[in-house]
């Protein structure tokens, strides 16, 4: 009787117990295995630049003797006959991160949150770890099946360090010695220096006690590095991204170096140089190649262009590889720019924001603006330090629902602010004179505006309006390079000028003193300067701007005898081999319907005609004939349809580069320039940015290492993301 109910209780448990995988048998786990890195950046570049870039977030290679095969732990710790024990294993394929993941093939998945892809090994880990440092769903990590959390444990905590130890070189790791026996303190080691660099903090910050508190209750185990133990790893990762930043500055056809002067908290001056270009991808690059501190007066006597020579060198390059230097320097005068010229070879122009900026403060310089101004300031000023005031102020805003509107003051060196604060003011009008008419202590300590004042307000404000949204224009993505720059200025010339003719005397010097700033600091007036500027030259080659509406028509067939010239000399400069470059690829000739290419068609029908000079006599000699190749690529695009104001000029010459490839060198050279030194959100931005407070803070020790990182660790990445999504859809 016994054997019939053991042998019942067997069939029984055979029933329930049923196996992982739909129809089939519950094989043994699978041994993860290490798969060749994709490639990161399209074979257009250099094999040995694209694999040194990509390292930049993969250079630590953990022996896999020290990780130990996670098959083999758990064969170890399995209570089957073939090591397996199945009361503890489960399929990571059923964890519940798979509910945070859509897997696409057998090597890709997808995140369902913010819809990234991620590389797939049959590992789990890395998708765990995205969704704890991009979503903070840090649940994820404790998602496994209670009986499954011991034996993963040591397994998900080895793939960690592996993961975050790869982004340094083993021999230089002088602080990872424990890195295999205790990998999870290697990872928030990690974690602890990216926090420093990608946010600037200053490294003192493991000093601080709230911080000590933090992580003593997160990692009771885990011992804070000293601020010289993160110094040491931060120079290394610095010289690790420095050196493949230089590599890929090498790649580069022209560099537009940006000088920024800033000031910090303890009033000493720094400079920041910046290179800036447009790659093989036409992907617009930006990084910061060193922060040094610098007089701006002395940076003016002429030793300007050996700093910046010198930080080329640095990266192993020459002064032959920059185009233009871009400054944001209001001291600068003609003759220190022309010794950048002679000496160096190097164009140079002054931010746009900088120069604006200029001009407008001159255009307020009138004495009527500066005292309706100077009694505005005092009424904000007034409501700010007075509390009785303002509570009767916000009483009466909340009467009428209008809480949200605020005075605002403005700042001398932002002209944007000084809009805001007129706007302010004449929005909340009628408040603000019944306040301090109920408050007679207000009208004895503040002057109110008179009446003509509130007038000149009102006129002054659709005019700073006007140029505000030359800025808003300016800092959008596509508007990014200088060649927006030129019809924006002649746009707020004649706009300003249109607006004055129906207001006071005193609003037309203000738009008088502004028109004249913008002519005199950009040489709109000297045809010369017009025609050498590279803002001009790079406004006709962005095909949105190319027919050069600005200019009249003389100036304009002179600005393409010069592109010419310059085609002509770059093309003749040029080695047999960089020649190959040059030539078109016949198939933009099959595209046409233009001119250019009926011209082109013509002139092979003609060749065959044995009777050509006859009709040379008769019609003159065919100007196609003549004509070289790249002078025919610039007619060709002189007569392309202009394109949309919302086009990116970047992304147009991307697809068009193969039918003038000539001047899409030279776009790439031109349009390289940006319109401010700085980012344009910061460039034209009404406060002070996170960057600009938490840099003023940083000790000069760490300060070069920490913005470099800042700036060039993420540029890298999302280069690198870029690269794998366009290598996937290739693929």
């Amino acid at each position: 009787m016994a054997d019939v109910n053991s042998k019942r209780v067997s069939q029984f448990l055979q029933k329930c117990v049923k196996p992982e995988d739909k129809g089939g048998e519950v094989r043994p786990k699978e041994e993860v295995t290490e798969e060749p890195a994709l490639p990161l950046v399209p074979q257009s570049y250099p094999r040995t630049v694209q694999e040194e870039i990509s390292m930049v977030f993969n250079t630590y290679n953990m022996a896999a003797a020290n990780l130990g095969p996670s098959s083999r732990r758990k064969r170890e710790k399995g209570g089957g006959q073939d090591g397996t024990s199945t009361a503890l294993y489960v399929d990571r394929r059923k964890s519940k991160v798979w509910n945070y993941y859509t897997k696409l093939g057998d090597a890709y998945v997808e995140c369902n949150v913010c819809k990234k892809q991620l590389s797939f090994h049959n590992s789990t880990t890395t998708m765990r770890e995205h969704l704890v440092r991009k979503h903070s769903i840090r649940d994820t990590l404790l998602s496994q099946f209670k009986d499954d959390q011991t034996s993963e444990s040591d397994y998900v905590a080895q793939e960690n360090a592996a993961k975050r130890s790869r982004q340094t070189t083993p021999e230089s790791s002088l602080y990872h010695a424990a890195s295999c026996s205790e990998p999870r303190t290697d990872v928030i080691l990690e974690l602890v220096l990216e926090m420093i660099f990608r946010d600037l903090h200053p490294l003192s910050v493991v000093k601080d006690k709230g911080f000590g508190l933090l992580i003593g209750y997160l990692e009771p185990n885990f011992t804070l590095p000293s601020p010289m133990q993160l110094s040491s790893m931060l120079w290394h990762r610095y010289n690790v991204v420095k050196q493949h930043l230089e590599r890929y500055l090498q790649t580069a056809q022209a560099i537009v170096v940006c000088v920024e002067f800033w000031v910090s908290q303890l009033n000493q001056t720094y400079l920041t140089v910046t290179a800036n270009f447009i790659d093989g991808e036409w992907r617009r690059a930006r990084c910061i190649m060193e922060t040094q501190q610098a007089h701006e007066d002395k940076a003016e006597e002429g030793d300007l262009g050996e700093k910046l020579s010198a930080v080329l060198s640095e990266f192993g390059l020459s002064s032959k590889s920059v185009f233009c230097v871009m400054h944001d320097s209001p001291q600068s005068t003609a003759a220190n720019l022309q010794q950048l010229k002679n000496a160096y070879g190097w164009s140079s122009l002054c931010c746009a924001a900088r120069t604006l900026h200029l001009c407008i403060k001159a255009g307020l310089e009138v004495e009527q603006v500066q005292e309706a101004l100077s009694a505005a300031r005092g009424i904000v000023r007034y409501f700010q330090q007075d509390a009785k005031a303002t509570c009767s102020l916000n009483s009466k805003l909340e009467d009428i629902n209008k809480t949200k509107l605020k005075l605002v003051m403005d700042v001398g060196s932002r002209w944007i602010t000084t809009i805001e604060m007129c706007e302010s003011l004449l929005d909340l009008k009628w408040a603000i004179m019944s306040v301090l008419e109920e408050h007679p202590k207000g009208t004895a300590a503040v002057q109110n505006l008179a009446d003509h004042q509130w007038k000149l307000l009102q006129d002054l404000v659709p005019v700073m309006r006007t140029i505000k949204i030359a800025t808003s224009f300016l800092r959008e993505e596509q508007n990014a390079s200088v060649s927006s720059l030129m019809p924006c200025i002649h746009g707020i010339i004649a706009a300003i000028g249109q607006q004055s003719e129906e207001s006071g005397a005193i609003i037309k010097t203000v738009v008088g003193n502004i028109r004249s700033e913008l002519t005199q600091r950009w040489g709109l007036s000297e045809d010369e300067k017009v025609l050498e500027s590279p803002a001009v030259i790079a406004s006709f080659l962005d095909p949105r701007f190319k027919e050069m509406r600005f200019l009249s028509p003389s100036l304009r067939s002179e600005l393409h005898k010069r592109v010419k010239n310059m085609l002509s000399q770059v093309f003749n400069h040029q080695s047999p081999s960089a020649t190959q470059f040059w030539m078109p690829n016949l198939d933009y000739k099959a595209e046409g319907g233009d001119a250019g290419s009926q011209l082109s068609a013509h002139k092979d029908r003609c060749s065959s005609t044995p009777s050509q000079s006859m009709y040379d006599i008769l019609l003159g000699k065919d100007p196609t004939e003549s004509m070289p190749e790249i002078h025919q690529q610039l007619e060709n695009y002189i007569v392309e349809p202009l394109c949309k104001r919302s086009t990116n000029p970047l992304d147009w010459w991307k697809n068009n580069e193969h039918r003038f490839p000539a001047v899409a060198r030279l776009s790439r050279q031109y349009l390289a320039v940006p319109a401010t030194a700085v980012l344009p959100d910061r460039a034209f931005a009404a406060g002070e940015s996170t960057l600009e407070h938490r840099r003023a803070v940083l000790a000069p020790e760490n300060l070069d290492q920490i913005l470099f990182l800042h700036q060039n660790f993420d540029f890298l990445e999302s280069m690198r993301n870029s690269s794998e999504t366009r290598n996937r859809t290739v693929h």
